[in-house]
Protein backbone atom coordinates (compact mmCIF):
# COMPACT_ATOMS: atom_id res chain seq x y z
CA UNK A 1 0.00 0.00 0.00
CA UNK A 2 1.33 3.44 -0.84
CA UNK A 3 2.31 5.81 1.92
CA UNK A 4 0.42 8.66 0.25
CA UNK A 5 -3.26 7.91 -0.06
CA UNK A 6 -5.39 9.69 -2.63
CA UNK A 7 -8.24 11.65 -1.05
CA UNK A 8 -11.87 11.29 -2.11
CA UNK A 9 -13.46 14.67 -2.78
CA UNK A 10 -17.09 15.45 -1.87
CA UNK A 11 -19.51 14.47 -4.61
CA UNK A 12 -20.86 11.33 -6.22
CA UNK A 13 -19.42 7.93 -5.34
CA UNK A 14 -20.74 4.72 -6.87
CA UNK A 15 -21.45 1.96 -4.36
CA UNK A 16 -20.61 -1.08 -6.48
CA UNK A 17 -23.22 -3.38 -4.99
CA UNK A 18 -26.69 -4.64 -5.85
CA UNK A 19 -27.26 -5.70 -2.23
CA UNK A 20 -29.67 -3.14 -0.75
CA UNK A 21 -28.73 -3.99 2.85
CA UNK A 22 -25.07 -3.40 2.09
CA UNK A 23 -25.78 -0.17 0.15
CA UNK A 24 -27.86 1.11 3.09
CA UNK A 25 -25.08 0.41 5.60
CA UNK A 26 -22.41 2.03 3.44
CA UNK A 27 -24.63 5.06 2.82
CA UNK A 28 -25.08 5.52 6.60
CA UNK A 29 -21.33 5.18 7.21
CA UNK A 30 -20.55 7.76 4.49
CA UNK A 31 -23.24 10.25 5.53
CA UNK A 32 -20.95 12.57 7.57
CA UNK A 33 -18.40 13.13 4.78
CA UNK A 34 -20.22 15.09 2.07
CA UNK A 35 -20.14 12.04 -0.20
CA UNK A 36 -23.22 11.41 -2.33
CA UNK A 37 -23.51 7.63 -2.72
CA UNK A 38 -25.29 6.23 -5.76
CA UNK A 39 -25.77 2.49 -6.11
CA UNK A 40 -24.54 0.52 -9.11
CA UNK A 41 -28.06 -0.91 -9.36
CA UNK A 42 -29.65 2.55 -9.74
CA UNK A 43 -27.16 3.34 -12.54
CA UNK A 44 -28.01 0.08 -14.30
CA UNK A 45 -24.44 -1.20 -14.02
CA UNK A 46 -24.05 -4.98 -14.42
CA UNK A 47 -22.66 -7.13 -11.62
CA UNK A 48 -19.24 -8.46 -12.67
CA UNK A 49 -18.38 -12.11 -12.07
CA UNK A 50 -16.54 -12.43 -8.77
CA UNK A 51 -13.60 -14.49 -9.95
CA UNK A 52 -11.14 -13.43 -7.23
CA UNK A 53 -9.88 -15.90 -4.63
CA UNK A 54 -9.79 -13.37 -1.75
CA UNK A 55 -12.15 -10.74 -0.34
CA UNK A 56 -9.76 -7.95 -1.44
CA UNK A 57 -9.48 -9.32 -5.00
CA UNK A 58 -13.27 -9.46 -5.39
CA UNK A 59 -13.81 -5.99 -3.89
CA UNK A 60 -11.20 -4.53 -6.24
CA UNK A 61 -12.69 -6.29 -9.26
CA UNK A 62 -16.15 -4.82 -8.49
CA UNK A 63 -14.79 -1.32 -7.79
CA UNK A 64 -12.72 -1.27 -11.00
CA UNK A 65 -15.69 -2.37 -13.11
CA UNK A 66 -18.02 0.29 -11.62
CA UNK A 67 -15.46 3.12 -11.88
CA UNK A 68 -14.69 2.16 -15.46
CA UNK A 69 -18.34 2.02 -16.56
CA UNK A 70 -19.60 5.07 -14.63
CA UNK A 71 -16.63 7.43 -14.97
CA UNK A 72 -17.00 8.13 -11.22
CA UNK A 73 -15.00 6.96 -8.21
CA UNK A 74 -16.44 3.68 -6.96
CA UNK A 75 -16.44 1.87 -3.64
CA UNK A 76 -16.96 -1.88 -3.47
CA UNK A 77 -17.27 -4.17 -0.51
CA UNK A 78 -16.66 -7.88 -0.45
CA UNK A 79 -17.50 -9.47 2.83
CA UNK A 80 -18.45 -12.79 4.27
CA UNK A 81 -18.71 -15.14 7.19
CA UNK A 82 -15.75 -17.42 7.93
CA UNK A 83 -16.46 -20.38 10.22
CA UNK A 84 -13.35 -21.89 11.80
CA UNK A 85 -14.75 -25.44 12.06
CA UNK A 86 -15.68 -25.33 8.36
CA UNK A 87 -12.16 -24.37 7.27
CA UNK A 88 -13.14 -20.73 6.78
CA UNK A 89 -16.26 -21.46 4.71
CA UNK A 90 -18.51 -20.01 3.42
CA UNK A 91 -15.93 -17.17 3.19
CA UNK A 92 -15.84 -15.53 -0.24
CA UNK A 93 -18.79 -17.73 -1.24
CA UNK A 94 -21.06 -16.37 1.54
CA UNK A 95 -23.55 -14.81 -0.89
CA UNK A 96 -23.52 -17.88 -3.13
CA UNK A 97 -24.57 -20.11 -0.23
CA UNK A 98 -27.83 -18.14 -0.25
CA UNK A 99 -28.60 -19.40 -3.76
CA UNK A 100 -29.96 -17.46 -6.74
CA UNK A 101 -32.86 -16.10 -4.69
CA UNK A 102 -30.43 -14.71 -2.05
CA UNK A 103 -32.26 -16.60 0.71
CA UNK A 104 -30.07 -16.12 3.78
CA UNK A 105 -32.44 -18.18 5.91
CA UNK A 106 -31.38 -21.06 3.66
CA UNK A 107 -27.71 -20.03 3.88
CA UNK A 108 -27.78 -19.95 7.70
CA UNK A 109 -29.43 -23.38 7.74
CA UNK A 110 -26.69 -24.68 5.43
CA UNK A 111 -23.98 -23.40 7.79
CA UNK A 112 -25.73 -25.05 10.73
CA UNK A 113 -26.23 -28.33 8.84
CA UNK A 114 -22.56 -28.42 7.84
CA UNK A 115 -21.47 -27.70 11.41
CA UNK A 116 -23.63 -30.52 12.73
CA UNK A 117 -21.64 -32.96 10.56
CA UNK A 118 -18.27 -31.92 12.03
CA UNK A 119 -17.41 -33.89 15.21
CA UNK A 120 -16.82 -31.62 18.23
CA UNK A 121 -17.20 -28.55 16.02
CA UNK A 122 -16.54 -25.26 17.78
CA UNK A 123 -18.78 -22.32 16.95
CA UNK A 124 -16.08 -19.66 16.56
CA UNK A 125 -16.51 -17.49 13.47
CA UNK A 126 -15.57 -14.11 12.14
CA UNK A 127 -16.83 -11.69 9.53
CA UNK A 128 -14.34 -10.15 7.10
CA UNK A 129 -14.95 -7.02 5.06
CA UNK A 130 -12.68 -5.79 2.28
CA UNK A 131 -13.33 -2.31 0.91
CA UNK A 132 -11.85 -1.15 -2.37
CA UNK A 133 -11.99 2.42 -3.68
CA UNK A 134 -11.19 2.85 -7.35
CA UNK A 135 -10.95 6.01 -9.43
CA UNK A 136 -11.77 6.13 -13.16
CA UNK A 137 -8.04 6.36 -13.99
CA UNK A 138 -7.51 2.94 -12.35
CA UNK A 139 -5.94 4.11 -9.06
CA UNK A 140 -7.13 1.82 -6.27
CA UNK A 141 -6.92 1.68 -2.45
CA UNK A 142 -7.87 -1.41 -0.40
CA UNK A 143 -8.80 -1.78 3.28
CA UNK A 144 -9.75 -4.85 5.32
CA UNK A 145 -11.57 -5.25 8.63
CA UNK A 146 -12.86 -8.13 10.74
CA UNK A 147 -14.94 -8.87 13.81
CA UNK A 148 -14.79 -12.10 15.82
CA UNK A 149 -17.57 -13.94 17.58
CA UNK A 150 -19.54 -17.16 17.73
CA UNK A 151 -22.51 -18.67 15.94
CA UNK A 152 -25.86 -19.14 17.67
CA UNK A 153 -28.79 -21.35 16.67
CA UNK A 154 -31.60 -20.69 16.04
CA UNK A 155 -30.99 -17.26 14.43
CA UNK A 156 -32.13 -14.26 16.49
CA UNK A 157 -33.26 -10.79 15.45
CA UNK A 158 -34.70 -9.01 12.43
CA UNK A 159 -32.10 -6.25 12.01
CA UNK A 160 -29.12 -6.34 9.68
CA UNK A 161 -28.94 -8.74 6.74
CA UNK A 162 -27.11 -11.81 5.52
CA UNK A 163 -25.83 -14.00 8.37
CA UNK A 164 -26.28 -11.30 11.05
CA UNK A 165 -29.00 -13.16 12.96
CA UNK A 166 -26.72 -16.13 13.73
CA UNK A 167 -23.56 -14.15 14.60
CA UNK A 168 -22.95 -13.00 18.18
CA UNK A 169 -19.80 -10.87 18.53
CA UNK A 170 -17.48 -11.57 21.45
CA UNK A 171 -18.35 -9.79 24.72
CA UNK A 172 -21.97 -9.24 23.64
CA UNK A 173 -25.10 -11.20 24.51
CA UNK A 174 -27.02 -10.20 21.38
CA UNK A 175 -26.55 -11.07 17.72
CA UNK A 176 -25.96 -8.52 14.96
CA UNK A 177 -29.57 -9.28 14.00
CA UNK A 178 -30.74 -8.05 17.43
CA UNK A 179 -28.50 -4.98 17.59
CA UNK A 180 -29.60 -1.48 16.73
CA UNK A 181 -27.88 -0.38 13.49
CA UNK A 182 -25.83 2.28 15.31
CA UNK A 183 -24.45 -0.31 17.74
CA UNK A 184 -23.49 -2.64 14.89
CA UNK A 185 -21.91 0.22 12.92
CA UNK A 186 -19.72 1.01 15.91
CA UNK A 187 -18.05 -2.41 15.91
CA UNK A 188 -18.71 -4.44 12.77
CA UNK A 189 -16.17 -5.76 10.26
CA UNK A 190 -17.45 -3.14 7.83
CA UNK A 191 -16.97 -0.40 10.44
CA UNK A 192 -13.43 -1.65 11.11
CA UNK A 193 -12.57 -1.46 7.39
CA UNK A 194 -14.34 1.91 7.13
CA UNK A 195 -12.27 3.43 9.94
CA UNK A 196 -9.14 2.54 7.97
CA UNK A 197 -10.63 3.91 4.75
CA UNK A 198 -11.77 7.17 6.41
CA UNK A 199 -8.34 7.73 7.96
CA UNK A 200 -6.68 7.23 4.58
CA UNK A 201 -8.89 8.76 1.89
CA UNK A 202 -11.45 11.10 3.52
Amino acid sequence: MTAHHRKLTPGKLVIASHNEGKVREIRELLAPFGIEPVSAGSLGLPEPDETGTTFVANAELKARAAADLSGLPALADDSGLCVEALGGEPGIFSARWAGPSKDFGLAMQLVEDNLSRVPDAGRDAHFVCALSVCWPDGHVENFEGRVDGQLVWPPRGENGFGYDAMFQPWHHDVTFGEMEPAAKHAMSHRADAFRKLVAAVL
